[in-house]
């Protein structure tokens, strides 16, 4: 087995690809992309375009499919120093690259065959997955008697949908979606809900309103709205009734990517305020030689460590739970830890800048923007540690 704590060639020469066109194409757009009003116009098809080029967009996808075939762990990397120049333009990668993962493994041959050459081969080609709602949330994450508002029925050959699904990543862009609605009345969402393969051009579905976000605009957010929208057999999901059952067999990794995506912002922050130590005097010294400036700056890069290594030990057992006992706790921690850290970081950050870290230029506000969105985002923290006790508790 190959040791996650250790980079090697085959990732490297990947993280080089990422790093390049992270200083070359996100780094120089995204504080004027993030200042946009609209958010639909914080979005940039032109950063999608040329991640497909240097074939980062499709890098999970199996050689048979053209991608490379990248596994959990190195997926994490890659989505980590996306973040590094953007934490928006990594949330619509790594939508893209995990449900990727998820269709190789989820979806029948038929299905993939049909599906993913379409996404495949479209250089804008992003993906999306349909879970939450305004009345359901979070909460899916744990059991409880409450279902989706979004529900299907069943006709001849097939499901009619109707609801509406909402802060949904890349909903107003991708091509394709996993639709998770309620096909069972009288059950709880975990026993009753479907999962559905769903084209963006199928009648009946339509985008809503794009929400306006305090930071990670670069990444759209959306509304899916269906109405009376007719969906086949043949695109279900694994069985009908066991919708959730695809999140808990190929969603393993999913929460360590999260925690990733922050991290990278995290590291930014630090990475910033190192360099801002050492050329900043203060009190007839610079501000590194400061003894609180640093211990705090220490205490900055063990949090940033320690989530690194959660996260390493997370994507590595995604791929290994053939092979070592799958910990449950780590669908859900891994970002918990990772975005507490980075909110913490991000604020010890502006600070150290002083006044500096409160004006835009700097750059500093729009990083505690971007990491206030992680105490939310693929979970409410309360929820995921809620979730963890259950399972760590569970006897």
């Amino acid at each position: 087995m190959s040791d996650p704590f250790i980079v090697n060639e085959f990732q490297e020469a990947i993280l080089d690809t990422v790093r390049r066109f992270t200083e070359e194409v996100v780094v120089p757009v995204a504080a004027d992309l993030d200042r946009n009003t609209d958010p639909e116009d914080s979005f940039s098809w032109d950063i999608v375009e040329k991640a497909d080029a240097a074939g980062i967009r499709t890098m999970t996808l199996a050689e048979k499919w053209g991608g490379i075939g990248a596994d959990s762990v190195t997926t994490g990397m890659v989505v980590e120093e996306l973040a590094k120049g953007d934490i928006g333009v990594s949330v619509i990668m790594t939508q893209t690259l995990k449900i990727a993962q998820i269709l190789q493994v989820a979806l029948t041959q038929d299905q993939q065959e049909r599906f993913i050459p379409g996404f495949r081969d479209d250089p804008r080609g992003l993906l999306a997955i349909g879970i939450t709602e305004p009345e359901t949330a979070s909460n899916y994450f744990v059991p409880g008697d409450w279902s989706f508002t979004s529900k299907a029925e069943k006709t001849d050959g097939g499901w009619i949908v109707n609801g509406m699904k909402h802060f949904i990543s890349n909903g107003n862009r991708a091509c394709v979606y996993m639709l998770f609605v309620q096909t069972e009345k009288g059950k709880p969402l975990q026993e009753g809900s479907t999962c559905f393969i769903v084209k963006r051009d199928t009648p009946g579905f339509t985008i809503g309103r794009v929400h306006d976000k305090m930071g990670e605009r670069l990444a759209n957010n959306a509304e899916l709205i269906f109405t009376d929208c007719f969906i086949p057999d043949e695109d279900v999901i694994g069985e009908p009734g066991k919708g959730f059952q695809v999140l808990v067999d190929f969603l393993p990794a999913s929460n360590a990517y999260a925690a990733a995506t922050v991290l990278g912002n995290a590291q930014t922050a630090y990475d910033r305020s190192v360099e801002w130590a050492k050329t900043r005097n203060q009190g007839g010294k610079l501000l590194i030689e400061h003894d609180g400036i640093r211990s705090q700056l220490a205490e900055m890069h063990m949090m940033i460590d320690v989530a690194r290594t959660y996260i390493r030990k997370a994507t590595w057992m995604a791929d290994n739970r053939d092979s070592v006992a799958w910990d449950p706790a780590l669908g859900a921690l891994p970002k918990v830890y990772a975005s507490q850290a980075a909110w913490q970081i991000a604020t010890w950050a502006s600070e150290i800048h002083g006044g500096s870290g409160f004006m835009k230029d700097i750059g500093m506000e729009k990083l505690m923007r971007d990491a206030a969105a992680f105490l939310h985002s693929d979970g409410v923290n309360r929820t995921l540690l809620l979730k963890a006790a259950n399972s760590i508790f569970k006897d």
